[in-house]
Formats: structure tokens, sequence, C-alpha cells
């Protein structure tokens, strides 16, 4: 029988939630390439007109699945639709798909989640914190389990600025049963407006959601052979399956993309404090991995103990600070900027929040009316100012992580590493200590460009995009210049008027 985290995935049965998602495609990816996994059962709903086979078709085309079609054109066989929705009291899975999973699965990843940092309070908790305690359900009635991986965030506790790779209920205002048992008996809109007395200190009912599906972990997962993953801000891939891959405009990328289109000029951040980022590439080795190791605790220990919680963030040795994120994100405007720029890339940190409203008028405001009225006066429909109170709203929602600056422990993921042997460190890599920032952000941004940005990565594409670059930055310049005239000649105007009065 092998041994390592390859020959525990071989011919294993495993049912994975948030398989639309970002991470959860990347995993997906992963197990079918670099393991002989059995069958993978995804939850998965119809969305947007599209229906549950044709969402798993247009995987067909995606750049993230080249790699893996080309080397095993069946893979696709392994993946096995089962209809669900978090939304749902009983996750709308059938009882006959119940029965199947119960039968069958012997590894559960559990990683659906709404990102939303907005998202009302009785959405989030059902999807973050009640289908959590669904899965858990379901997953003891799973007569072969072997691992379940709770896919959780590095900020669940940012209440906190020292944040250990363990639980912390105290931090919560009321338990996960007693907010759950006020969801199932009191109105929607009665949930929504109590938001402010449940999260307490918790910025958002991202995180305050999130923090509550840890308690539901604690509290009912019992013997469970059970850990929980807490990445910090996931972004673009490394290097696998291809550098730079990304299908989103949540976070950090979605600042930098608004930079490259010359779109946001001024944003409001604390610069020495820290960017907790990571690749999703290394996020999914951490999972695969995590739950290999789970399995093996599960063989040492008949009753499991406290959950082991697995952090994956920057190392203090190889940290990043938001101003280098800034600076890696600018640096490379002028080897392969966007085709679709509206004006020079720049970007301007303002720490203190009234400078940066103030800032914003001039910096976004005023030149979206200009612009829009440009549009209006040539038949087209005005959008820059609405774009732009979807920018400044967003901004204000990620306040509290633009300023403030968290330390992660890594204590068990460091180990999980040393654990492995020298092949599986290379095949399943997330060693942030090892990460080339510099040569990271070059493929991102060119990910961002590909991907996002729809812009191919051809000589004639980047030309393009550099003489318009060129053009953009010349008058940008010019338009400096004219303004300090302007206001030489008013400030002299002024001082001959006081001087006159004299």
């Amino acid at each position: 029988m092998e041994s390592g985290i390859k020959g525990f995935y071989k011919e294993k049965v495993v049912f994975l939630t948030g398989a639309t998602g970002f991470l959860g495609k990347v995993i997906i990816e992963k197990l079918l390439r670099s393991t002989d996994v059995k069958r993978i059962y995804i939850m998965i709903r119809s969305k947007r007109g599209k229906n549950i086979q044709e969402r798993i078709q247009s995987w067909q085309t995606e750049p993230l699945f080249e790699v893996l079609l080309k080397s095993r054109p069946e893979a696709f066989e392994r993946l096995m639709p089962i209809p669900g929705d978090c939304l749902y009291p009983d996750l709308d899975i059938s009882d006959t798909d119940r029965r199947l999973l119960a039968s069958e699965v012997q590894i559960v990843l559990h990683g659906a989640a709404t990102v939303r940092f907005n998202e009302p309070l009785h959405v989030a908790l059902a999807i973050n914190t009640r289908a959590t305690r669904l899965m858990v359900q379901l997953a003891k009635q799973m007569r072969h389990l072997e691992a379940f991986l709770h896919i959780s965030t590095a900020f669940s506790n940012c209440v906190i600025e020292h944040i250990e790779e363990k639980l912390y209920p105290e931090h919560l205002t009321c338990s996960s049963e007693k907010v759950l048992e006020m969801c199932d008996q009191l109105s929607e809109e009665l949930m929504n407006n109590m938001t402010p007395a449940l999260l307490g200190s918790y910025p958002n009912t991202y995180t305050y959601t999130k923090a509550l599906a840890e308690d539901v972990i604690l509290r009912e997962a019992g013997d469970l052979p059970l850990s929980i993953f807490r990445p910090a801000v996931i972004m673009a891939s490394h290097k696998e399956p291809v550098a730079g891959w990304i299908d989103n405009l949540y976070g950090p990328i979605a600042l930098i993309y608004g930079v490259a289109l010359g779109v946001l000029r001024v944003a409001s951040l604390n610069t020495e404090a820290f960017a907790n980022l990571v690749p999703v590439d290394y996020c999914a080795n951490v999972a695969l991995a995590s739950t290999w190791q789970t399995s093996k605790n599960r063989v040492r220990h008949e009753k499991m103990p406290r959950p082991i919680v697995y952090t994956l963030a920057p190392t203090e040795q190889n940290a990043l600070t938001n101003r280098d994120f800034i600076n890696y994100g600018v640096s490379f405007r002028s080897q392969f900027p966007l085709t679709k720029m509206i004006w020079y890339p720049f970007l301007h940190c303002v720490k203190t929040p009234w400078v940066y409203h103030f800032a914003a008028f001039f910096y976004h405001i005023l030149p979206g009316h200009v612009f829009d009225l440009v549009l209006r006066l040539t038949g087209r429909k005005p959008r820059l100012v609405k774009v732009y109170r979807k920018i400044h709203k967003n901004m204000d929602i990620l306040q509290p992580f633009l300023h403030r600056a968290w330390h992660f422990e890594t204590k068990n993921t460091d180990r999980l590493r040393e654990l492995m042997s020298a092949e599986e460190r290379r095949v399943y890599y997330f060693e942030m200590k090892g990460l080339d920032w510099k040569d990271y952000f070059r493929h991102a941004l060119l990910g961002m460009r590909l991907y996002l940005g729809k812009e191919a990565p051809t000589s004639e594409s980047i030309e393009k995009g550099l003489r318009l670059f060129v053009r953009l930055k010349m008058l940008h310049y010019s338009l400096q210049v004219a303004l300090c005239c302007v206001a030489g000649l008013l400030l002299w105007w002024l001082l001959k008027i006081l001087v006159f009065s004299i």
C-alpha cells in the first residue's frame, strides 16, 4: 500500500463543497492531476441560466484545466455532481444523494462560503454557519469517513491582532447554537436589524459568520476526524497549473486592476501594515496535505482532540507590506499595460480617512463627471460616476483590513511541511518563506491582464498598450503642469490684490 499524500488519495471518494469557487476549482484540478482519486462528488447548483451540467462543461475551455485535460483527457469523468445549495435548511440534497454520500464518501472538503463582506446577516449565516453545521451532521452519517477539512479564513478571529492556530469562542457575543436558533425563530428583517449587536467587534458579516462556523465545529464535531484550514487573502496562482491564473475581481486584485485601468487613483490604506496575501495553488496544496495529516491523526487517536488549525499566511522572514504590494502592482505598468486604460496608471495612498474622502472628490468624482459628460455628448451611456460610487463603497467596507496589521502563527502548517517527504514538498509546495514576491507579482499581473482583462499576451497587444501608455503619460504630466500654472496664476492674482489693498 502506497504511503504519503498521493497514496492516501488513491482510489478515495471525495465530497467537495464550494467546487465552483476560486479555490474549489484549483483543488479539483490538483486532485485530478496529481492523485489517482477514484471519484469527486461536487455539490453544485444551477446559476445564471446554466444548469449543473452546463456549468461543469464550461470548465473544459478554462485555462485552469488545460494542462490537466492534455495529460488526462478523461479526468472529468471522475467528477460527479450532487445538486445542492447552502442557502437551504437541508442543503437541498435529495435523500437518494444523501444515502449515496453516506455509503461512499471517505474525505470531505467543505469550502462553500459567501465571501461578500456586506452580505445581509441572514444570508451569511445560512451559507457560512448553518451549512457548516449541516455538513458536520451529514459527515456523521458517512460510514467510511477518514478526514473532514473545514476551509475557514485567517481573519475569522480578526478582533485580535496576534492570532494563534487555535479556536477563540470567547470573542463571540453569543454562541453559534444561540445565533442559529434565533435565525430559525426570527424574521430575516429582524435578524438583519440585530447585526451590529451580534457582530460586536467583528468588522463585517463574513468574518463573523466564519467565526461562528468554527464555533459550530468546536461544539458539534465530536469525534469526527476534522481539521480547519485558515488561508489569508487568496490571490492568483504562483506556478500551478499555470502561473498567474485568476478568475475574480475580489480583494486586492480589484485594487490593482482599477489602478491598471487608470480608474483608481487614490486609496485609503496604511502603507506600513502587512498585506497578507497567499497564492491559490499554495492554498490547494495545504488543503490536500492537511486532510492527509488529519486522517493520520485519526488512526493514532481513537477519539480526536480539538480540531487542529492550519494557517497559511506570509512569514515574518518574507513579509509583504501594503507599500510593497502597491509598488509591485504599479511597477509593471510600463512593461505590459492594458489596452483599455482610460488614464495613466498611478495611485496615491492616504492614511487619514477624511483626507481620503477630500482627495477622492478631486481624483475620482470630479473627473468622473467630466468623463460622463463627454460620454453623454457623444451619445454613449455615462458610467464612471456609478463606478466610483461602487469603488468608494467597497473602500469603506475594506477599511479595517487596509489600516490594521495582524500577526498569524503558522506553527502547525510549518510542522505539516516537515512531516512531508522531499518529493511531497515539491509536488504540494506551499512554503511562503521561499516566495519571490517580485516574480510572483509579475506573473499575477500578466494573469490579470490575460484572464480578467481578456487581453492576449501577444507582442502586438503589448505594443498597443505601450503606445496608449505613453500618450496617457504625456497627457497626465501635461495636465499637471497646466494645473500648476493655473494655481500659480491664482496665487499671484491673490497676492497682487493683497499688495494693492495694503
